[in-house]
C-alpha cells in the first residue's frame, strides 16, 4: 500500500482506506437560527470543568456529558450493539459521523440511547429511543471522509434532564479564538486501545487543538487534512478517539459565556493515539448551513407555516426584531 507521504492512508476505526481529498469551495458560514434551547451547552451535575489534562483519558463522572449519545444497530438475536457516537443538539436531533451508516441507512435498525454512563447496565437517567430518519451529508465521500457528517431524527422526543441535555452548535464567529489554550474534550464509549475492546462505561480526555499545518507535515498526514477538518488530540500520542468513538463530540469550552460548544465530531485517525497522528474531526463551523436546514426540515413536520416562514424569512434576509 502506499505511505502517507503518497497522500494516502487508512481508517483503522472503520478499517478502511481514504484518498487526499479534493479542496470543496464552501460559501460562508450562514448565520443560523434559533434551533436549540438557550440553556444548551450546560453539564448540570458538575459545578466546574475538568482542571486536569488526563492522558488517554479516564471514567468520565455519571452525566459529566449529557450530549454524549450511544448509536447502537440491531443484531441477529435481538441484541442492539454501540456502534458510534452521537451529540445530541436538541429534543429530537442527534449528529454523528457519515461513515458510521455504511451500508446501513435503514432507520429501523438503529436505536439511540440517551444519559447513559455504563451501557452494560442502562440506569433510570436512560432514555432508549427509536429512528424516525437518517440523513447523510448528500456529498459524503467514503474514499476521503470528506463531509463525514449525518443527522438522526429520534421518533420521538427526549426529556431535558440533569442528565440529558444538548450541546450549543458554535456560532460563525466562534473558531477563530479556539486555539491550543482552549479547554477542549473528548468522550465516547470506544475501544481503549488500538486493539483492544470497547468501553462499557463512558471515558473522557482532555485534548489540544492542532495546527492543521503541524498534522498536515511530510511525516504525518501529509496535506490529508483539509479546511473542512479539524485535528485534535495529543502532540505526544496516547490521547484520542479511536474505534467506537467515531461520531463523538470534540467540545471546547467557552468561559466568557460558560457553555460548552459542539466543534467537531469524531472523524477518522490513524491507528489510537500515535503519535503525530492526531484524530481527525469535522469542522461544525463549515457545516452550519446544512444543520440548520436539516433542522429546519425535520421540524416542519410539527409546524410546517412556522417553518415554511421561517425559512422564507432566511432566503430573503428579511430580520425580525
Amino acid at each position: 500500500s502506499k505511505s502517507i507521504q503518497e497522500k494516502h492512508a487508512c481508517n483503522q476505526r472503520k478499517r478502511t482506506c481514504f484518498i487526499q481529498p479534493k479542496k470543496t469551495a464552501l460559501g460562508s458560514p450562514e448565520a443560523g437560527l434559533q434551533l436549540q434551547t438557550s440553556s444548551c451547552g450546560q453539564r448540570p451535575l458538575l459545578s466546574s470543568i475538568s482542571a486536569s489534562r488526563v492522558l488517554g483519558g479516564h471514567d468520565a463522572q455519571v452525566g459529566a456529558w449529557p450530549w454524549s449519545v450511544s448509536l447502537q444497530i440491531h443484531q441477529a438475536g435481538g441484541k442492539f450493539v454501540h456502534t458510534c457516537g452521537g451529540v445530541l443538539v436538541n429534543e429530537n436531533s442527534v449528529l454523528t459521523a457519515g461513515h458510521c451508516l455504511k451500508g446501513r441507512r435503514d432507520p429501523y435498525y438503529w436505536r439511540a440511547v440517551l444519559g447513559a454512563h455504563n451501557l452494560w447496565k442502562l440506569g433510570e437517567h436512560t432514555a432508549k429511543r427509536k429512528i424516525r430518519h437518517i440523513t447523510v451529508h448528500p456529498e459524503f465521500q467514503t474514499e476521503t471522509f470528506e463531509n463525514d457528517i449525518a443527522l438522526f431524527k429520534l421518533r420521538s422526543a427526549v426529556r431535558y434532564s440533569d442528565y440529558i441535555q444538548p450541546i450549543c452548535l458554535p456560532p460563525a464567529h466562534l473558531y477563530q479564538y479556539i486555539d491550543n489554550e482552549t479547554e477542549c474534550f473528548i468522550s465516547g464509549w470506544g475501544r481503549t486501545a488500538e486493539k483492544g475492546k470497547t468501553s462499557p462505561v463512558l471515558k473522557e480526555a482532555q485534548v489540544e487543538i492542532i495546527p492543521s499545518s503541524v498534522c498536515n507535515s511530510s511525516d504525518a498526514y501529509g496535506g490529508l487534512v483539509n479546511d473542512n477538518m479539524i485535528c485534535a488530540g495529543s502532540r505526544s500520542g496516547g490521547t484520542d478517539t479511536c474505534q467506537g468513538d467515531s461520531g463523538g463530540p470534540l467540545a471546547c469550552y467557552h468561559s466568557s459565556t460558560n457553555t460548552y460548544y459542539l466543534i467537531g465530531i469524531a472523524s477518522f485517525g490513524v491507528g489510537c493515539g500515535r503519535s503525530k497522528f492526531p484524530g481527525i474531526y469535522v469542522r461544525l463551523s463549515q457545516y452550519r448551513g446544512w444543520i440548520t436546514s436539516q433542522l429546519l426540515l425535520s421540524n416542519a413536520a410539527v409546524n410546517p407555516v412556522s417553518v415554511t416562514l421561517t425559512l422564507l424569512l432566511t432566503v430573503t434576509g428579511v430580520v425580525l426584531a
